[in-house]
């Protein structure tokens, strides 16, 4: 197992996660754009998407620091 993986993998949850978000908030507005048909589950889906987008930068943050930390062994071996 690499270390870069989690990070890996977390960047596509967290995608996902967004992709999901943003198909229920944009569907909230389709049939009607003066009326949406549910408040809650429309702050609900905004929660989401900026639970995903934190979630995405963070696991960027590590991959980059993983990327960082492998560049550095090499270094130091090489």
């Amino acid at each position: 197992m690499n270390a870069l993986d989690g990070p890996l993998q977390g960047l596509s949850s967290a995608e996902a996660s967004f992709n999901s978000a943003a198909e229920k908030v944009s569907k909230s507005f389709v049939a009607d754009p003066q009326h949406p048909q549910d408040q809650v589950s429309i702050s609900d889906a905004m929660v989401a998407l900026l639970n995903s987008k934190n979630d995405y930068e963070a696991n960027l943050k590590s991959l980059k620091v993983g990327n960082e930390m492998t560049k550095r062994l090499l270094d130091v071996l090489g």
